[in-house]
């Protein structure tokens, strides 16, 4: 990359972090489970919202739970559960306008024999007033300012398992238009506008994606797969004008799914392939290049309605991600995913809102006329799709659409975002950009050690998610957020060192650390502990012992600390050879090589959830532990912090009776993650205290798979 191109970006990239005294900010506020709405719903999702022109109640489409749902945020901070309608079909988008609900719904049978239908909702009594058949699968809908025009994209998408998902695949998709007279829907009033023929691919199959009118009745709508955006007028049903979305060609992103990131890739002329557009006024709209399809686009446009390019927003976005943990290794040919939007004036700023589907962040953006100023990132659920912003009430809420509550994880939620003056809440760990300019990669947290004599420096470790390239990374907690300011990669041979799963850290008192790695036999990884020294070269590994393996499951090592010459591990779960509610500190004497071990008693789960250890550190005459169940959100119950004193850590051999030691409970952290005001996080994994007994927590975001990438990072202050 060009150097003065690199500069630019990096120093947008420093600076665009650093606080503004009494600037507004955006922070959460409230987060709204869906299934609140539907308890009995298998699956619920909230994928588009909309807000009542009061801004007291929000509105989202459940398309698994087949209905709308509502919200009354009369109170914001404390959002309650105001109904579900069932609307039999999956609705797809949904607008409020006045006193009415509209809703497309899908109703189809398959991909060629299509239907849909305009659903109209009282907002008060929630009663389906009218269905109005569409013709076709509808996608996006909204309305014109002046309540007089709603603009319904039917989009009629492609089946992706035939001829490899690829288009033309009839029925073409068109767009529809209703007239409103005196606030009520004119059903008579339905207009069908023809959108073939118009883009250079696939152009007899237009697949309309989203729309928006600006304040001439113009409408934006976007064809995602045939990367086009075309301008119709609303009030006449013309095509104005249409053009390419055209192509956009990146430098410095991360092209391999390779378990390391490195920011050292290209892509050249990948189609931008818009997903949401927004106009900024009447001559400008912004598009998020989601690049579903044949693109990895991960970026956004602003083009004049003419076409224009006025500013591309490249990879910064994506590098904005990394730089906070949020970025997707395990999606990284399309990266971070940019599919929603939201576009609305604060005050005296006319601000955007660009959403990450992969990433689960929120981009702030301060419309400037030229090139848009970067603002902060927000930490939404899993997958964001849906905005709208309230600016009457300074609120934004997210909808975010995927449910894992299946799989044991969090399901989908509603985010609220207050903005006032004051200090950004988010991100609580950041990175720096290392000596080429890129940034520190950094996802999963898993263990953490303080330095022996600095306050408030940290040496964190990630687990196998970042596998090809397990480091080390150095946390200066003193900031504000704190900071990544360095990296160390561990190494074997001078290569970074494979078949490593680093859950656990400690100082050799030698100037370097043991770290433990948590092992998968039946995947060859090793359950052992490295002694690295302080360029992260491996200088001695030491297996765990044959006696120990005999009763290996996979929960293993997930934490070390050092007492003198004695290593302590923490086993996170019970093995074969453990009594029900208690698991193994071992112990490793570094000086005569020999293993022993305690037993350590958990509190007993909750029914449905497990209780294990996730960090282990030593401070004066105790050792700390983390100790938590693996549950996530509302079914969240321990996360604590217990301390063992050091007298009782007189281990046994292992195989034979062994001793169980004493707790007492140090710390309750559930009201820390909570004050957080998102859903409660799982995995506290780290634990560390500094030379002058400040306590430092860290969550594991497990890479951004299956979870929203949010990391917390907070001191707990004097431990005693």
């Amino acid at each position: 990359m060009d150097n003065r191109k690199l500069l630019a970006i990096a120093t947008a990239l420093m600076t665009s972090v650093a606080p503004v005294a009494a600037a507004p900010v955006f922070n959460r506020i409230a987060s709204f489970p869906v299934a609140l709405n539907s308890p009995d719903a298998e699956s619920t999702s909230s994928e588009i919202v909309a807000a009542s022109e009061d801004g007291l109640t929000l509105v989202y489409s459940d398309s698994p739970a087949g209905g709308i749902g509502f919200i009354d945020i009369t109170d914001p901070a404390t959002p309650k559960a105001a109904g579900f309608l069932a609307l039999d079909g999956e609705p797809t988008s949904v607008t409020v306008l006045g006193s009415k609900v509209y809703a497309a719904v899908n109703t189809r049978k398959d991909f060629v024999d299509v239907s849909g239908r305009l659903v109209v909702v009282d907002l008060a009594t929630r009663v389906v007033e009218a269905t109005i058949e569409l013709g076709g699968q509808p996608d996006s809908i909204t309305h014109n300012d002046a309540g007089t025009l709603i603009a319904i994209a039917i989009e009629n998408e492609r089946d992706e398992e035939v001829n490899d998902g690829d288009i033309p695949q009839a029925p073409a998709g068109y767009l529809v238009l209703f007239n409103l007279v005196d606030g009520a829907l004119d059903p008579a009033s339905l207009r069908k506008v023809d959108l073939a023929g118009l883009a250079a691919t696939a152009g007899e199959d237009p697949e309309p994606e989203f729309v928006d009118f600006n304040g001439l009745d113009e409408i934006a709508v976007t064809l995602q797969e045939n990367n086009e955006i075309v301008i119709v007028d609303g009030r006449s049903g013309t095509v104005i004008s249409h053009f390419s979305a055209g192509t956009t060609s990146l430098e410095g992103i991360d092209t391999k799914r390779d378990g390391a990131l490195s920011f050292t890739g290209r892509k050249d002329d990948v189609p931008r392939e818009p997903d949401a557009v927004k106009w900024l006024d009447d001559n400008r709209l912004v598009v998020a290049n989601e690049g579903d399809w044949n693109g990895g686009s991960r970026s956004f446009t602003i083009f004049g309605k003419d076409g224009t390019v006025v500013y591309e927003s490249g990879p910064s976005m994506e590098l904005e991600a990394a730089r906070l943990g949020h970025y997707p290794d395990a999606r990284n040919n399309k990266g971070v995913e940019p599919e929603g939007l939201e576009a609305a004036t604060f005050g005296e700023d006319a601000l955007f809102f660009v959403a990450q589907e992969r990433s689960s962040l929120v981009a702030v953006y301060k419309d400037t006329g030229a090139a848009p100023e970067y603002l902060q990132s927000l930490p939404s659920g899993i997958s964001p799709e849906g905005l709208v912003a309230i600016p009457s009430r300074n609120l934004l809420a997210t909808a975010n659409e995927v449910d894992l509550r299946a799989d044991g994880l969090a399901g989908s939620h509603v985010m609220i975002y207050e903005r006032a003056e004051g200090e950004a809440a988010y991100p609580e760990l950041i990175s720096d950009l290392d000596a080429d300019g890129r940034p520190i990669g950094w996802v999963a947290i898993s263990g953490a050690v303080a330095d022996a004599e600095k306050p408030g420096i940290l040496y964190a470790v990630s687990d196998s998610v970042l596998g090809a390239e397990p480091s080390i990374y150095t946390i200066d907690a003193t900031a504000r957020p704190a900071r990544i300011t360095a990296r160390t990669i561990v190494t074997r041979g001078g290569h970074p060192a494979q078949k490593l799963d680093l859950e656990g850290i400690t100082l050799d008192g030698k100037g370097g650390f043991w770290v433990a790695s948590e092992g998968r036999t039946d995947r060859l990884t090793p359950h052992a502990l490295f002694r690295v020294d302080a360029k992260g070269a491996i200088v001695e590994e030491v297996a765990f012992p044959e006696a120990l393996l005999a009763g290996e499951i996979r929960f293993g090592a997930e934490g070390v600390t050092r007492l003198g010459d004695t290593l302590w591990v923490a086993i996170q779960r019970e093995w074969k050879d453990d009594p029900k509610g208690q698991v193994k500190l071992l112990g490793y004497n570094t000086g005569d090589k020999t293993w022993s071990a305690v037993r350590y008693p958990l509190d007993a789960p909750a029914e449905g959830a497990w209780n294990g250890l996730s960090e282990i550190t030593a401070h004066g005459d105790h050792v700390y532990v983390v100790e938590r169940d693996n549950q996530v959100a509302e079914k969240a119950v321990l996360k604590k912090l217990f301390r063992i004193p050091v007298s009782e850590l007189v281990g046994a051999e292992i195989g034979g009776d062994l001793p169980v030691v004493s707790k007492q409970e140090v710390r309750d952290f559930l009201p820390e993650l909570a004050a957080r005001r998102g859903y409660v996080l799982d995995k506290v994994e780290s634990f560390a205290i500094d030379a002058t007994g400040n306590g430092f927590v860290i969550t594991d975001n497990d890479g951004v798979a299956d979870s929203s990438g949010e990391t917390n990072f907070w001191s707990v202050g004097q431990v005693q």
